[in-house]
């Protein structure tokens, strides 16, 4: 009698059998989407010195206790502050510094008042003016202190935090041109099978156009690997063993579709076997239950199956968590959405179903999902229109309408808030 151990299990042998790969320096724009590999402290206050959130007047506070509509304060202009200048002096009492965004907050002064409030009452409002206001200004107002962002040697972001385009900006800001993330890992694809031949062929009778290799090489891109396509190899027992090999060599980790179930020429596991460790090769999953896993020359290598739609649903639930986690990203899961089942999903098996569905809101905001009509593994477009899978747990006879169900996101990315 097979074998068969639950998803989560074989989850956590996979990644428990991947690491990180090697780091390697990306520009900080070319690191967007990537989780850092360290810690990236900045080198100076964030920002380096007080300064002005608005267009306005640099003023001392108080000068404009007393000012009210009635009773408005008149201060004199004894200077202009642009972003990138200096104003050398001091604001002395009965004095005022035009300012503008950004630039350092003037040496006496503790508040700015925005250009719309105050009243021109002689020149063009800059040095030599005289200019009016009617309310006070506290201390701090419309002043960004130093220091706001971070202070120097404090972490601006931290080991595994994905870096987006403000955070690229915010690691320029600290003085970073490069940072650390792990590279690319290297992915093999093979295809086993006897009957296939190259998409751009026309298959003779018995032939099979591979679909495999540029769905798990799609996916593998999507997982953010760096995915190698090595080839279609025949059901033969020793050219897999020399195609796997060789492809163990040169790559970080390997993929093969067809020949991991118990047919007279699925030669995968045995294969595995002899020269390595086979870790599972049955999981309590449809579609896709025969999914070898182990270790070939120190490689962990994933056996799916060669039905399409379960090789695309074996990796989504196995490869693409390891891929990720070896390039440092914390947040493996997809989003799970709770929707109301909009017809009956009957189930005759004790294996979890995840089988393709479409998850949509409705006018009234409720979501509900609709399996797809045919839930055949060889069949693929039904997982091109499907945005998620439907879950069908282990002891269940299937849903009727209206019930909940747990739905996986596939078109959203991990950590997603729902």
């Amino acid at each position: 009698m097979e074998t068969m151990i639950p998803l989560e299990e074989a989850r956590r042998i996979v990644i428990g059998h991947v690491g990180r790969t090697a780091v390697e320096m990306r520009p900080v724009w070319g690191a967007v989407g990537l989780p850092l590999a360290a810690d990236a402290p900045t080198d100076i206050d964030l920002s380096p010195f007080a300064n002005s959130a608005m267009d306005g007047y640099a003023v001392r506070s108080a000068d404009l206790a007393g000012a009210g509509g009635d009773a408005p304060v008149v201060l004199d202009v004894v200077g202009h502050e642009a972003a990138g200048s200096v104003f050398d002096g001091e604001v002395g009492p009965g004095c005022t510094v035009r300012i503008m965004t950004g630039a350092p907050l003037p040496a006496g002064a503790d508040a700015v008042v925005k250009y719309e409030d105050v009243r021109v009452l002689s020149g063009d409002g800059n040095e030599g003016s005289r200019v009016s206001f009617a309310a006070p200004a506290p201390a701090g107002d419309n002043v960004r202190e130093a220091g706001l962002e971070a202070r120097a040697g404090e972490a601006v972001m931290r080991a595994g935090e994905v870096v987006s385009p403000a955070g690229a900006g915010l690691l320029a800001s600290a003085g970073y041109t490069e940072v650390p993330v792990h590279a690319a890992p290297k992915v093999g694809v093979l295809s086993i099978g006897t009957e296939l031949v190259a998409p751009g062929e026309v298959p003779a009778r018995g032939q099979i156009r591979d679909a495999n290799s540029s769905l798990i090489l799609a996916s593998a891109l999507a997982a953010g690997a760096e995915p190698r396509f090595l080839g279609i190899v025949p059901d033969d027992e020793g050219a897999i063993r020399r195609a796997v090999l060789e492809a163990a060599a040169s790559c970080d980790f390997l993929i093969t579709s067809g020949g991991a179930s118990a047919g007279d020429y699925d030669y995968v596991t045995e294969l595995v076997r002899r020269e390595g460790e086979v870790l599972f090769d049955r999981i309590s999953l449809r579609p896709g239950k025969a999914i070898t896993f182990g270790v070939v020359r120190g490689v962990p290598f994933l056996g799916l199956s060669g039905n399409p739609a379960a090789a695309a649903v074996g990796f989504e639930l196995l490869a693409r968590p390891a891929l990720r986690s070896m390039r440092g990203h914390v947040e493996l899961d997809r989003p799970v959405s709770r929707a109301r089942v909009a017809h009956d999903v009957p189930k005759g098996q004790q294996r979890r179903f995840y089988d393709r569905a479409r998850i949509e809101r409705g006018a009234d905001g409720e979501l509900s999902v609709h399996e797809a009509s045919s839930q055949n593994s060889a069949l693929l477009g039904t997982l091109q229109r499907a945005n998620c899978l439907l879950v069908v747990p282990e002891g269940l006879k299937g849903y009727a309408a209206g019930d909940e169900v747990d739905c996986v996101r596939i078109d959203l990315p991990e950590g997603s808030v729902l």
